[in-house]
């Protein structure tokens, strides 16, 4: 992890007002609704925290299931014939502008990684819906792939994912 950075659960006393990324609707997303989302159990919202302690970005993670049909049929065919795989979606992750360059995106995608890693109930990826070519081009950085059917829903094997961290 960016040793710059903590990262922990989103809290009261987190101070939101002033974050700003750039996206409108990722900065009210966070700053009026992610609270909402966490209370009802839609998601939990991470938030990483500069020295100083300002929120310097954000992530959410939820339950999902991932079509094993939209995987490739080398992979689908290693796994139960359920129709469903378990995953872990990163709906929204964001950076505050004042922090982008120093690598809080992909700090944020490993925490999710290794949340998802050991949590009990067993998911087999992570899946991010890319908001544009840039978001995709990152998570494609990050190892990602992409879905059968829609070119922006990426994935990442939890599985490949560690393996690939316990080689670096």
């Amino acid at each position: 992890m960016n040793p710059r950075f903590s990262i922990e659960t989103l809290g009261s006393t987190h101070d939101r007002s002033q974050f700003s990324c750039g996206s409108e609707a990722l900065d009210r997303y966070f700053k009026t609704l992610a609270s909402q989302d966490v209370k009802r159990r839609i998601s939990n919202c991470f938030v990483a925290l500069s020295d100083g302690g300002a929120v310097a970005g954000f992530y959410t993670l939820a339950a999902t299931s991932l079509p094993t049909a939209e995987l490739p049929e080398a992979l689908a065919k290693r796994l139960p014939r359920y129709g469903l795989a378990p995953a872990g979606l990163i709906g929204r992750l964001a950076v505050d502008a004042k922090f982008r360059g120093l690598g809080l995106g992909s700090t944020l995608v490993m925490d999710a990684l290794a949340r998802a890693a050991r949590s009990e109930p067993a998911i087999f990826a992570l899946i991010v819906d890319a908001k544009d070519a840039a978001a995709r081009a990152f998570y494609l950085n990050l190892g990602f792939l992409g879905l059968a059917s829609k070119p922006n829903a990426l994935y990442l094997p939890i599985e490949t994912a560690l393996r690939a961290l316990a080689l670096k």
